[in-house]
């Protein structure tokens, strides 16, 4: 038998993803200044991208993974993220983007995943693509086998971790030469901020 609390979660979940979203109100919240600082708009050269927001109940708890991005020369090396990546030509939509990159990366089964919907898409000016976070959930904690060319870690995040005020803080870093205000979530020891924050400020405010 399921978590009694994670059927309400998802439930609660699956009925709000189809009502109207908090969209960019939501996403200022952890928006760093380097959004408007660098001045980056989206263009001709913009690509398509989804990631997957996956909640699963294991030890009478809820959690949902993010993954720690190797060390390599690219704007997102060292970052934690949702799993995910760009369209590919096969694609039906994005929703299968979301969920074959997911499988690629940290090999979970497409099969088991149950779409509750979708977040609101996000410009990430560094890397020139629009993201749309997909949000799904598996029955139980998957087997998680990361691709170690794309993944450093998989790291399981405690729902009730991302719920707690206490993670969020400001800090300064240094992006592409211009000093930027950085909003993070502090959650595993790990700075979680950018455009993954700004999709985790949105699914806190529609989970309220």
């Amino acid at each position: 038998m399921l978590h009694p609390p994670f059927v309400e979660l998802t439930d609660h979940l699956r009925q709000r993803l189809q009502e109207p979203l908090p969209g960019e109100a939501a996403h200022r919240l952890m928006a760093s200044s380097a959004r408007t600082k660098l001045g980056i708009k989206p263009n001709e050269r913009t690509r398509r991208s989804a990631v997957l927001i996956l909640f699963y109940p294991y030890q009478q708890q809820i959690f949902l993974p993010l993954i720690l991005r190797p060390q390599y020369d690219g704007v997102h090396a060292g970052q934690m993220a949702f799993p995910g990546g760009r369209v590919e030509r096969t694609d039906r939509d994005l929703t299968q983007t979301a969920l074959r990159e997911a499988q690629e990366e940290i090999g979970i089964k497409v099969q088991d995943v149950t779409v509750l919907g979708l977040l609101t898409e996000l410009f990430i000016p560094p890397s020139n693509f629009y993201v749309q976070p997909v949000v799904g959930m598996l029955n139980a904690r998957p087997d998680f086998y990361p691709d170690p060319r794309e993944v450093d870690a998989v790291v399981e995040v405690n729902l009730a971790t991302l719920l707690d005020k206490t993670i969020v803080g400001d800090s300064q870093i240094e992006v592409r030469g211009v000093t930027v205000d950085a909003p993070y979530y502090d959650i595993e020891g790990h700075r979680v901020w950018g455009a993954t924050a700004m999709m985790i400020a949105e699914l806190l405010e529609v989970m309220k």
